[in-house]
């Protein structure tokens, strides 16, 4: 029996892409994760200034996915971000259970 873990991941998208570009990568990675874990939230932080800058860019945009998925899923879903045109940066972390 495979073991399911709590997963949260924050992308930033960089604002460079438009308005419509970084709808489209957010459904991108909603989709993706719902096939292949349990998505539990989406929350969508919007546009907030980065704490230094990445690729010139000052603002981007946020987004929180909290998940529920086996050991090996989080693996994909990084090599995925790091290969999508329009991410500046991700982190995907197990949660501790309470």
């Amino acid at each position: 029996m495979a073991v399911i873990n709590s997963y949260e991941a924050v992308i930033v998208i960089s604002l460079k892409l438009g308005e419509e570009a970084v709808a489209e990568t957010v459904q991108k990675f909603q989709k993706l994760i719902e096939k292949h874990a349990t998505l539990e939230s989406v929350d969508e932080w919007g546009k907030r200034r980065l704490a230094y800058p990445i690729n010139k860019e000052a603002d981007a945009y946020y987004v929180l996915f909290n998940f529920k998925s086996e050991a090996e899923f989080p693996a994909e879903l990084d090599r995925v971000t790091k290969i999508t045109d329009g991410v500046l940066r991700s982190m995907i972390i197990k949660k501790e259970e309470a």
